[in-house]
């Protein structure tokens, strides 16, 4: 591990010395918002938060471990369904953990939560494309959160699954007022968390993980970007297609960020305060973390074929390679060439996709600033999104994980 101020924490070495460029297309972004760029201090504190886990999870899975799986994930679940008062005598760690999600923090704004929900729900299919295209294959450029996903299986699940068992949570999440207690994105949320707790405990526990170079599994940096890419990217690269937002509807989306960040066990200093600061900090995250080796052509080349897997009920040979050209189309324009080269992908594939729909999403985005727009954006959108997850997976599909699958 590097130390590059005295006296500071150590740094492990897949964090750069200095940021990194960025895509031209977030560059322009952070001008267009006038974003401060990170000072020296904040760009440590990315590369210190390498080596931070999710202390409260991970006393809960360390408490399941000597317990014993399923004794302990039964109470884990009573807690979650019905709350940590149905649960007499409840283990500390357990309780501990619960008394603080269940405890709606004072600057969380429900009806901006349900907002932000509706927001990203009326990004519809492009929305998803966004998320796919640009946030989870432009995601492979992070080497060092690699080395995690290639120990737990991500080549031999594909990255077809691994996008279906995200969007399932991220749809869970957005769905209509799921994020207090007891509601289906709440649940969602801690299932997901206690997942990355086992992870993070099984794979730095493995003999070839190597914590001075890329630090703990799933740590609060790499789940700081996670959380950006699955929530905030939707709305900021998607106005390369058209898809305009009211400051209002942007400022819903970094509020539910936030809380949603909280709830997954991500520190309050790493989620944004506004819109503004939701830039600021993916662009700091970028600079951070976007170091490509040889890991991201190993995971972004099978993923540039996915579609030729995708069902479709005519043509669909046709429409199999459309879904190709259309995805890679989305990844270059939001990315570039340059990103593409370091994803093994080819860098000349015409943005043709996000040309053609950028009018009728502008027009789109204009008529959801009527009265009852965002309403009825909403629904359609959720109706195309169901229909996309639908495309790409099957009825056997095994959507969020499962604990109990984990070594």
């Amino acid at each position: 591990m590097r130390y590059p101020v005295a006296g500071a924490r150590p740094i492990p070495s897949r964090h750069p010395a200095a940021p990194l460029p960025v895509p031209a297309s977030i560059r322009l972004l952070a001008t267009t918002l006038r974003v401060a760029p990170a000072t020296e201090a904040e760009f440590r504190r990315y590369g210190e938060a390498l080596t931070e886990g999710d202390p409260l999870m991970d006393d809960v899975v360390t408490w399941m471990s000597a317990t014993g799986r399923a004794q302990g994930k039964a109470l884990f679940d009573r807690a979650l369904e019905h709350g940590i008062a149905s649960v007499p005598n409840a283990p500390a760690p357990l309780r501990a953990l619960f008394e603080e999600v269940e405890s709606t923090p004072d600057w969380a704004d429900v009806d901006l939560l349900h907002r932000g929900a509706r927001v990203l729900r009326a990004g519809g299919s492009d929305g998803l494309y966004v998320a796919r295209d640009v946030a989870l294959h432009g995601g492979y450029l992070f080497s060092g959160f690699n080395q995690t996903l290639l120990r737990t299986g991500a080549l031999e699940k594909g990255s077809n699954q691994r996008f279906a068992e995200t969007t399932q949570w991220a749809m869970d999440v957005i769905s209509p007022h799921a994020l207090l207690p007891g509601g289906r994105g709440f649940r969602s949320t801690l299932r997901v968390r206690l997942i990355h707790s086992f992870v993070r405990r099984h794979v730095a526990a493995m003999p070839d993980w190597d914590a001075d170079a890329w630090g703990l599994p799933i740590n609060q940096t790499d789940m700081a970007a996670t959380i950006h890419g699955t929530f905030v990217a939707p709305v900021t690269a998607a106005m390369a297609l058209g898809m305009f937002n009211s400051p209002g509807n942007l400022e819903a989306v970094a509020h539910l960020t936030r809380y949603v960040g909280w709830l997954i066990g991500v520190g309050d200093e790493f989620l944004p305060r506004s819109f503004r600061d939701a830039a600021r900090l993916q662009l700091l995250t970028l600079s951070a973390l976007a170091t490509p080796d040889e890991t991201s052509r190993r995971l972004a080349v099978p993923m540039a074929e996915d579609p030729m897997a995708w069902r479709f009920d005519r043509f669909q040979g046709l429409r199999r390679r459309i879904a190709r050209s259309q995805h890679l189309s989305v990844t270059q324009g939001a990315l570039g060439p340059r990103a593409m080269r370091q994803l093994g992908l080819s860098p000349y594939v015409l943005p043709w996709y996000p040309v053609l729909r950028f009018p009728l999403n502008t027009v789109r985005s204009a008529l959801m600033q009527l009265p009852g727009g965002l309403d009825r954006a909403a629904a359609r959108g959720d109706r195309q999104q169901r229909a996309f997850m639908a495309r790409l997976t099957s009825e056997a599909a095994v959507v969020g994980g499962s604990v109990a699958a984990l070594p």
